[in-house]
């Protein structure tokens, strides 16, 4: 438990040139505080301590003004940076390093009418390791977003996220990066500064296919009119030797 904390309070400092000091992060920081407390919220959970658990997940809320579930897998090293209004569903999983902005929503999409057909299904996201997710984000479902990934501001995210690219926009649309060595650095809130687009990206890549298109479409022209003009000059040829022999009679 306490080198887990260490390593929450370096994986801060890491992340936030904000951040003063250990000791700012311990005392000051409530993202690091939710994931302290849950960390406890989920030892309980796991020991079937339901009540309890969902006492000090409660505690946890009321103090930091985010919402993690007791049953949520979390891993190492994550860092909810300024946190108001995170919301992380039971089912979901977090691997390691992942860094979580403030107003992200790891929900589920399954309606509450069939409650108990649902309990104990996978119903939220899977967050693979490294995976920064910008603030005001929805991933909903139980789907993946995979490793190294990004997912921008307010995107809204209900199909799985490949490994190492960017998700943008509602519902969100997949950004290949420019540089993907550049794309595993760590990127604030998840959303590129110097992306295209996905609407913009889409239209562009079609221009392209029109118009290598046209210029296949122009190739065929000529190489059909060279080909008329050459069946016409063999069309002459066999007509005059036609016309001479009709002179001669």
């Amino acid at each position: 438990m306490f080198k887990n904390i260490q390593e929450d309070i370096r994986a801060f400092q890491e992340r936030d040139p904000a951040a003063k000091g250990p000791l700012a992060i311990f005392f000051t920081y409530p993202g690091f505080h939710a994931v302290v407390w849950h960390r406890l919220a989920h030892w309980f959970w796991g020991h079937k301590l339901f009540f309890i658990a969902r006492l000090v997940s409660n505690f946890a809320r009321w103090v930091t003004l985010i919402e993690i579930h007791p049953g949520a897998e979390i891993g190492k090293r994550l860092v909810i940076d300024h946190g108001g209004g995170v919301v992380i569903g039971e089912t979901a999983v977090i691997g390691d390093d992942v860094t979580i902005y403030h107003q992200v929503t790891l929900g589920g999409v399954a309606p509450s009418v069939d409650s108990d057909a649902q309990r104990g299904q996978k119903r939220h996201p899977t967050v693979e390791d490294s995976v920064i997710i910008g603030c005001g984000a929805a991933v909903l479902g139980p789907i993946t977003v995979g490793r190294e990934s990004r997912v921008g501001a307010n995107a809204v995210v209900t199909k799985d996220v490949p490994p190492g690219v960017t998700a943008v926009g509602n519902p969100a649309q997949v950004v290949l990066p420019k540089d993907k060595e550049r794309a595993k650095a760590f990127q604030a809130y998840g959303t590129p500064t110097d992306g295209q687009d996905p609407v913009m990206q889409t239209i562009e890549n079609l221009r392209s296919q029109i118009n290598v298109l046209l210029d296949r479409v122009n190739d065929l022209e000529t190489e059909k009119s060279a080909a008329l003009a050459a069946r016409d000059d063999e069309t002459d040829g066999d007509a005059r030797p036609r016309a001479a022999s009709a002179g001669d009679a």
